[in-house]
């Protein structure tokens, strides 16, 4: 067993790739867990050939769940953190905060295209953290 912390540095919404980190540490034959330690963003795996994959991604997420500023969103009551806080919260609710990945000879099982990405909902940089558990 092998536990380890990533931090990723965000710059806003969006997704932020660290396939590459998570590959170089991974070890032996097993079962990756990977958990996102926040409320306000999620993890997932997603292309990672084609950057407008992302972009359509978080431009069909904000559609989806606008900012507490958008009359839509009028019924909401949590606000006091900003009107981007409590649309990041329902996107994580909607979204994977934790990921298994099998691990073959210190290889992830990952498709041709796929990545791991942090999916930050929030509008300000943040340092979010993902626990990594590998079970041998």
């Amino acid at each position: 067993m092998q536990q380890t912390t990533f931090e990723i540095a965000t710059r806003g919404p969006g997704l932020y790739e660290f396939t590459r980190d998570v590959a170089a540490w991974v070890s032996g034959t097993g079962l990756l867990t990977l958990m996102i330690q926040h409320t306000s963003a999620s993890i997932v795996i997603q292309e990672n050939a084609d950057p407008e994959v992302q972009t359509d991604l978080q431009n069909y997420f904000h559609r989806l769940v606008p900012p507490t500023t958008d009359p839509s969103m009028s019924y909401l009551t949590h606000t006091y953190e900003g009107p981007d806080d409590m649309p990041a919260h329902i996107k994580a609710a909607m979204l994977p905060t934790h990921l298994a990945i099998p691990v073959t000879d210190g290889q992830l099982q990952l498709g041709t295209w796929q990545g791991i990405y942090v999916f930050e909902h929030r509008d300000r940089p943040h340092h979010r953290r993902v626990i990594a558990h590998l079970s041998n």
